[in-house]
């Protein structure tokens, strides 16, 4: 079954970057992802922007506001 990667807008969590990286899947563009641990423990993938991915590490905190369409950095 796919699961949507990408951040809703109705979306309300925080979390620290265990991972980052990039795909093209379909060879014409580039996605990129980090996988985000919860603070309730889980561990998410998400689908963010390239500007947002380039300036993230490993261990850097992410908020996702409700209503807002992007996380930020923490």
């Amino acid at each position: 079954m796919f699961k949507r990667k990408r951040v809703k807008a109705e979306d309300e969590w925080q979390g620290t970057v265990v991972h980052k990286r990039r795909a093209m899947p379909d060879g014409s563009m580039m996605l990129y992802f980090v996988k985000v641990e919860l603070a309730d423990g889980e561990t998410r993938k998400f689908r963010i922007k390239k500007d947002l991915w380039a300036s993230l590490e490993v261990g850097d905190r992410l908020v996702k506001r409700a209503g807002e369409p992007e996380p930020v950095k923490q």
